[in-house]
This record gives C-alpha cells, sequence and structure tokens, in this order.
C-alpha cells in the first residue's frame, strides 16, 4: 500500500509506531540510516534531516556543503524485527542541498532522472532482480566463520538444506514489508541461496533489493548464522551474484510514429549495454573482491550475448519479442541506484543510435580484470563522463584507487578482503 504524507502521520497515532527509521545508502551501496521519533516526523517531511556528509562514504564529494535527508513517503513500510510495541517504520529518502536542489551522490535522484528520460524518450523500463547470498555458521563467540551453514547444493532439500527454514522467514518477512519474492532455493555452492523477485519499476526494483538486502542480514541473525552477499567469500566455491533482467514497454503511438517494433528496440538496447559495459563495470562490481567471481563457476568474463544458459554476460532470446534482457555480471554490493540508471541510458543510447546485435557467442571483448582496470574505463569513458556528475566520478575513483593500492600492497591479501568485505557486506 502506498501512503501519503498525512496518511502516514495517521498511521503513526493508531498504530503505536515511535521512531521512523530514514535510509539511504551511501556511494558504494551501503545502507544507512538515522532514526528520528515518530513526533519529529511532520518537520522532517518539510525541512529534511541534516547529515554530516563526510563522515558518509563518497559524501565528501558535497565539498563541505549541507545535506539533508527527505523521506519519500510512498516507501513507508514497517520493519516485522522491531517489536511489534512502540514500532518502527522505515522510509528511503532523498539527498538535498539546502537549497533543495539533489546532492549528486543521491542515487535515487539520479535513478529517477534515467527514469524520466526514458519516458521523454517513450519508454518504461521493468527490472527485476535475482540475487544470491552465503550463510556461514558463527562461532560460540558470535564472531562470524568461513565455515559455510551447509553443504548443499543446486535445489536441495532439507535436511541437506539447513537454510530452508531462514528463506522462509526472508520470504515471509518481506510479504510483511509489502514486498513479494517469487522463488527461493539453494543455490550451487555450499550455504548459498538465491531469492528472485518480479519485474517493476526502476526506481522499486532498487528499493526492493535494499530492503531484501537488510531482511536477509536480519533474519540471519536470529537464527545464529552470518548472512555474506560479498561477491566471492570462498575461493574454491560459487560466488554470489545478482542477475539484472530488464524489458521495455514503449508507448504504443510512439512506436506505432517510428514504425518499429519493441523486439528490435530491445536487441539494440542489449546492444548499447554491451557497448558500454566495460565503462561502467566500476558501478556494477565494485570492490576487489568483485573480480575474483568474474570468470569463475559460469560468471561471465566476456562481453557476449547467448540464448541458452551458461556463462554469457547477457542472456536473451533473440527471437522473442517479449523476452527479458538478463544482465548477470553484477553482484549484490553495488549501489543498485546508479547500475540501474546506467543501464537505462546505455539502453537508450543503443536504442537511439540503432545498434546492432552481435552474433550470439561473438566476443566484443572482456569485462575489467580487477578494479584498477575497471577505474581506469570509468575515468576514460566519454559515456559515463556524460552521466555521472564530475564530483561524484572523482570521488569514486579515488576511493577504488585507494581500495585496489591497500589490497595491493597487504600482506596478506585474503586477510585484507575478509577484514574489508566478508563481515560488513
Amino acid at each position: 500500500m502506498i501512503y501519503s504524507e498525512n496518511e502516514i502521520l495517521q498511521y503513526i497515532d493508531e498504530n503505536d509506531v515511535k521512531f521512523v527509521k530514514l535510509t539511504f545508502c551511501d556511494l558504494h551501496g551501503r545502507l544507512k540510516n538515522i532514526s528520528i521519533l515518530s513526533s519529529e516526523l511532520a518537520v522532517t517531511f518539510e525541512h529534511g534531516v541534516r547529515i554530516a556528509a563526510k563522515k558518509i562514504s563518497g559524501f565528501e564529494a558535497a565539498k563541505g556543503r549541507d545535506i539533508f535527508l527527505f523521506p519519500d513517503a510512498k516507501t513507508m513500510t514497517v520493519l516485522p524485527w522491531r517489536p511489534q510495541q512502540g514500532r518502527v517504520i522505515r522510509m528511503f529518502c532523498y539527498i538535498r542541498y539546502s537549497d533543495g536542489s539533489p546532492f549528486e551522490g543521491d542515487g535515487r535522484s539520479f535513478l529517477r532522472k534515467a527514469m524520466k528520460e526514458a519516458v521523454n524518450a517513450g519508454y518504461c523500463f521493468r527490472f527485476g532482480t535475482s540475487c544470491e547470498f552465503t550463510l556461514f555458521k558463527n562461532a560460540e563467540n558470535g564472531i562470524p566463520t568461513k565455515t559455510p551453514h551447509d553443504n548443499a547444493g543446486y535445489c536441495d532439500t532439507a535436511p541437506d538444506d539447513k537454510g530452508e527454514n531462514i528463506r522462509r522467514d526472508v520470504c515471509l518477512t518481506l510479504e510483511q514489508m509489502g514486498i513479494h519474492p517469487v522463488s527461493s532455493r539453494h543455490e550451487s555452492g555450499c550455504g548459498q541461496h538465491e531469492i528472485d523477485f518480479n519485474a517493476s519499476s526502476a526506481l522499486k526494483a532498487a528499493d526492493t533489493f535494499l530492503s531484501f538486502k537488510s531482511a536477509v542480514k536480519s533474519v540471519a541473525e536470529t537464527h545464529g548464522v552470518h548472512a555474506s552477499f560479498m561477491p566471492k567469500p570462498l575461493r574454491t566455491d560459487c560466488g554470489n551474484g545478482m542477475h539484472i533482467s530488464f524489458n521495455i514497454f514503449p508507448d504504443s503511438d510512439f512506436m506505432e510514429e517510428r514504425g518499429v517494433s519493441s523486439g528490435v528496440e530491445l536487441k539494440s538496447a542489449a546492444a548499447g549495454i554491451m557497448e558500454h559495459i566495460r565503462d561502467f563495470t566500476l558501478f556494477t562490481n565494485s570492490t576487489v573482491n568483485s573480480y575474483a567471481r568474474l570468470g569463475e563457476f559460469t560468471a561471465p568474463r566476456d562481453i557476449l550475448w547467448a540464448a541458452d544458459e551458461g556463462s554469457q554476460l547477457i542472456r536473451m532470446d533473440a527471437e522473442s519479442e517479449d523476452s527479458p534482457v538478463e544482465l548477470r555480471a553484477a553482484d549484490c554490493v553495488c549501489n543498485p541506484y546508479f547500475a540501474f540508471g546506467l543501464m537505462i541510458y546505455a539502453a537508450l543510447e543503443g536504442i537511439a543510435a540503432k545498434t546492432q546485435l552481435p552474433a550470439e557467442n561473438e566476443s566484443r571483448g572482456r569485462l575489467p580484470s580487477s578494479l584498477e582496470e575497471a577505474a581506469d574505463s570509468a575515468e576514460k569513458s566519454d559515456f559515463v563522463k556524460k552521466y555521472i556528475p564530475s564530483n561524484i566520478l572523482e570521488t569514486l575513483i579515488a576511493h577504488s584507487r585507494k581500495e585496489w593500492k591497500d589490497y595491493s600492497t597487504a600482506y596478506d591479501k585474503e586477510a585484507f578482503e575478509d577484514n574489508t568485505y566478508f563481515y560488513s557486506l
């Protein structure tokens, strides 16, 4: 259910809501929040809540200017894992400067702008996600270990699949939040699981993805296990990816004017993404560890498309006009707002240029092999510079180069990755 601001204030009065979590994510896609008393929400809707930008990773791009969180009433949900007495609700936020203009690092504003560009061009994009994570046992002191929760495989059942009840509780929790997963299962890796979501608007899909991650972490903790979205937590097993599917629904009058079919447009959209994917891989695969996953266990490395299941970058049925395009390279630690937005822009450029798909299984190069190479590609890319504000791009590249340097100079590289990613992602 979608609420207006006044309806939320009424809901608070009638349902014993005491706290409101104002949620956003940093430049790297990590969730952050500030809690306010529910009595402060009316003022917050109007004036926002100031945050210290320099303390948020990537937000130093604001260069000392004050930035404020403004809750989006349409995203209100009750947090089911919080107490029922003195309830807690949560809303995603837009981030603005004191003059009301959007902060350039606000991914929700970036994605909404991309969606408007698509509508102006006559298209509506719908995104769906398939998200993987791995469950690990905790030691007696509660610290996560690198021992998988089970040794089950793809679609195995209990008792081999020891995460069945955890997935069930995640799905039920999401339903209570108004989010409806399509399916869940044990994946191929030890302790690895996947939950899939139906297509929705790009903004809703990104919000859903972040809500899903929060629910997985919270539910896993109640079961005494550690959930990790780290792209490659185990060197000898499958990594955790996020398959992003999208379809395009053109305005019928718009299409009739141009005398083309949606299938033709979708192929050009896929070709546009293939053409620019190296440029924005930094946004879909944002950590050093991301590149340990690519090229292994069917995770893609080559820039090619195919209809059959395999290790292709893009999977699609080119003979069908309504079959979605699936990008298989991204992982669950990306900032979904920037990733989805850049996918939209690349697709629109492909459509505008009537870019042709290469032959099936014909490689058009390879994805970057490291975070350093991805940063180099983004820094040199006219495509990325066209859409990503310069202060944000400079900040993200600087962060990525520092992360790569810290990794490269670390004596124990595996320990560096565990300490940097395993416990927090």
